[in-house]
């Protein structure tokens, strides 16, 4: 868990991309960032910008990626917004295997990203 409020959730991606991939959700379910009411929506991009710039404290640059539906790759039905750190190596959405985090990876990266 890198951050959490009232409304939404922050915390490393179990499979990800690069070093510091972020999940950033939001406590009410919906499968859509269109299911959600306007105030869960805000609070989500608000939460979503906070998490780019603690992103930023890992590398300058990151792609924010949200995938709608199946078809657009979303394979858990409750609205996620991924924030992937960009460390100069190759598209990270080209399709390949994906290791899994370690303990020892997610405490460090946690503690880099946990306070404000």
């Amino acid at each position: 868990m890198v951050y959490e409020d009232a409304a939404t959730l922050a915390f490393l991606d179990i499979f990800p991309f690069t070093r510091g991939h972020l999940l950033v959700v939001p406590k009410l379910h919906g499968a859509r960032l269109t299911d959600l009411t306007a105030a869960s929506q805000t609070a989500l991009i608000q939460t979503l910008d906070r998490m780019c710039r603690r992103a930023e404290r890992l590398a300058p640059d990151y792609n924010v990626a949200l995938n709608a539906g199946a078809p657009a790759g979303q394979i858990i039905f409750h609205v996620h917004f991924h924030v992937i750190p960009r460390y100069g190596e190759a598209n990270p959405f080209h399709p390949r295997t994906r290791t899994r985090l370690s303990e020892s990876e997610a405490q460090a990266v946690t503690a880099e990203l946990s306070h404000p």
